[in-house]
């Protein structure tokens, strides 16, 4: 069998280094043949993601700051000059900030929810209209990231459950709107993953552990688990496939008393 995506190119947003979800992703897609461009978030991430994306033959790198409109204006429009069209989206961005997921929930700040949920949920709709011109008529697919805090209440997670909740729903929406354009949006319900965005959630290493002792599969999931289900998502396997969480969890989300 050929490579899926030979041909093809992907936009990559939310790399932030080698242990991270969205290089998994970006891997994944560019050894089955895409090319890819990266995009990082302030000058902090740009010298580790162009360290990165000098191990993607024909990458591109590129900023963003998706609360910042002239930012995703120039980024899109880079990827007009440099791919011409899009056939494969990543959209691996969360943020909340740190105060906000220790304590209650009910104590979460104005200022807080509206980050996160800009960041976190807001950017996937923001993106996606934009992609959608360079996708048209190309079969393209859009992947986000998302996670059980969603449905299901986490320790700590506090307002990123509400974020991800309103990420899943975009989705199903969003699969609405472009599916006559024939895009396809879909979400991976991605297991805890030892991440720099992970770091951020308090006790999240005892969180973990209790994970890899009940998921049927009896360990965690991976970035590698979850870069190769987006390369399925986004590539022509899963053509009937869209608005559709895929949990790659090991299993954990099929327990109830755990």
């Amino acid at each position: 069998m050929g490579s899926s995506m030979q041909g093809k190119t992907a936009l990559v947003l939310g790399v932030a280094n080698k242990r991270s979800i969205a290089w998994s992703c970006a891997k994944a897609l560019a050894a089955d043949g895409a090319r890819v461009a990266l995009t990082y978030a302030g000058e902090r991430l740009e010298k580790p993601v162009r360290s990165l994306a000098e191990e993607l033959e024909g990458s591109l790198v590129l900023p963003c700051d998706v609360t910042d409109p002239a930012s995703v204006d120039a980024l899109f429009e880079s990827l007009q000059t440099e791919f011409g069209a899009l056939d494969a989206m990543v959209h691996a961005i969360a943020y909340a900030r740190r105060e906000e997921l220790a304590g209650r929930f009910i104590d979460t700040t104005r200022d807080g929810y509206a980050l996160a949920h800009e960041v976190s949920s807001w950017s996937l709709v923001d993106l996606a209209r934009r992609a959608q011109p360079l996708m048209e008529g190309r079969e393209g697919s859009i992947v986000t990231l998302t996670y059980l805090g969603s449905e299901r209440v986490i320790p700590n997670y506090n307002v990123m459950g509400t974020a991800k909740a309103a990420l899943e729903a975009a989705v199903r929406y969003l699969a609405h709107d472009l599916g006559p354009a024939g895009v396809r949006v879909n979400a991976i319900s991605a297991g805890p993953i030892r991440t720099l965005s992970a770091s951020g959630v308090k006790d999240f290493g005892s969180i973990i552990d209790r994970i890899a002792e009940t998921a049927p599969l009896r360990r965690n999931v991976t970035a590698a688990d979850v870069g190769a289900a987006a390369r399925f998502l986004l590539g022509p396997d899963s053509s009937a496939i869209t608005g559709t969480t895929l949990y790659v969890d090991c299993g954990f989300h099929v327990m109830g008393v755990s």
